[in-house]
């Protein structure tokens, strides 16, 4: 394989490994049990840093693809949302918390799905980029620290307003630029990986 091919196919690669981890986490995640899970804070940092390498070896070696502009924000979701539903159950974080992270994801897919049938691609934002790097911190704390420390589920509030803040802005993003173009928002926007 040339330099080239693996330049095209690295970041690609990596946003697969991060779809991988998510059984790996799970594993991880049950096995430590009520105590402080190193091995699955770890890992759910190891795919954290994943998804700051993909992107940035995506967008520095001009490899960047349709793949990675929908997989990359896709596998950041699907981790965290993974993490919040295991932290949940298990009864590390608040469920107001673990709801709020769920549904505006949930509300984001379905949102733009519904404004533009043709497949409009949401265009990642500072403050979401930001709200993903704090709430994956924030959780990786919650995993790492004894179950009812107060600091990193503060972490988490703080990333859960920030998240919410994003889904606001990506709403009126769109609610503005369905209703410049007449009500059909653009399906040739672009999404700028994580």
């Amino acid at each position: 394989m040339s330099w080239a091919e693996v330049r095209r196919s690295l970041p690609n690669a990596l946003t697969i490994a991060r779809f991988a981890a998510i059984p790996v986490f799970v594993w991880l995640y049950l096995e430590a049990g009520d105590g402080p899970a190193w091995g699955a804070g770890i890992f759910f940092a190891a795919a954290a840093l994943t998804d700051q390498v993909d992107g940035f070896l995506a967008r520095r070696w001009h490899v960047e693809s349709r793949f990675g502009k929908v997989a990359d924000p896709l596998a950041d979701r699907l981790m965290i949302g993974t993490a919040a539903v295991l932290m949940l159950v298990t009864g590390r974080i608040p469920i107001l918390a673990a709801i709020v992270i769920l549904a505006r994801d949930v509300a984001l897919v379905l949102g733009y799905r519904l404004l533009s049938p043709g497949g409009y691609e949401l265009e990642v934002t500072f403050l979401g980029k930001t709200a993903t790097w704090v709430l994956y911190a924030s959780l990786g704390f919650v995993l790492v620290t004894a179950e009812g420390t107060t600091w990193p589920v503060v972490c988490l509030w703080i990333g859960v307003a920030l998240s919410l803040a994003a889904g606001v802005q990506y709403a009126l993003r769109a609610w503005r630029e369905t209703h410049a173009q007449g009500g059909t928002l653009d399906p040739k926007s672009n999404l700028d990986e994580d």
